[in-house]
């Protein structure tokens, strides 16, 4: 696979300079985007999905790595009648929690990558997973998105919700699910 190494931001509401240039380069056989976050099945998802779905076509494909981070809002508080916004100083501390976070998931994410020898585009998007994955893989224009699954029960994908099923109903794009392996903890 050509050498790709990049990170390309995504935000939730529009698409950036950064994610322009990514989706209307050339593209090159077909593109798997894998999904992850900090769990430990999305990446086992990610290798699942490099040692059976790149395997035997390495050399058309094209892999991105991405993850979502949670938007950051201001909060504000009603207070005897009156608004109280959150300290900016708050906002910023949260927002730089989940870039830190995003660089650790990436980071790991890449050394997967690296360890089989699989180079890789990265990309972070912002906003509810569920549909900042769907609007990035569009962007991106994927053949092909890969998730993990955390193998909720049916009461409980009822009542939590699960991104694997929202993005199994709604993606544009084929999506395959990566069960946690037989005896892991859920």
């Amino acid at each position: 696979m050509e050498e790709v190494t990049a990170t390309v931001v995504i935000e939730g509401a529009g698409v950036g300079p950064e994610v322009a240039e990514a989706t209307t380069a050339e593209k090159k056989g077909f593109k798997v985007v894998v999904a992850v976050d900090d769990s430990e099945i999305s990446h086992y998802a990610l290798s699942w999905a490099i040692d059976y779905v790149l395997a035997n076509r390495r050399e058309d494909c094209q892999l991105v790595v991405l993850h979502v981070q949670h938007f950051v809002e201001t909060f504000m508080y009603p207070v005897a009648g009156h608004a109280v916004y959150a300290p900016t100083l708050s906002i910023d501390a949260v927002r730089k929690a989940h870039e830190e976070n995003s660089k650790r998931v990436i980071s790991r994410a890449v050394d997967i990558c690296k360890s089989k020898h699989v180079d890789a585009l990265t990309a972070v998007a912002e906003g509810d997973p569920k549909d900042a994955i769907c609007e990035a893989a569009e962007k991106l224009h994927a053949d092909l998105l890969v998730v993990g699954s955390r193998g909720l029960g049916m009461i409980k994908r009822a009542f939590l919700g699960s991104v694997s099923d929202y993005l199994a109903h709604h993606a544009k794009c084929p999506v395959l699910i990566v069960k946690p392996p037989k005896g892991s903890h859920k």
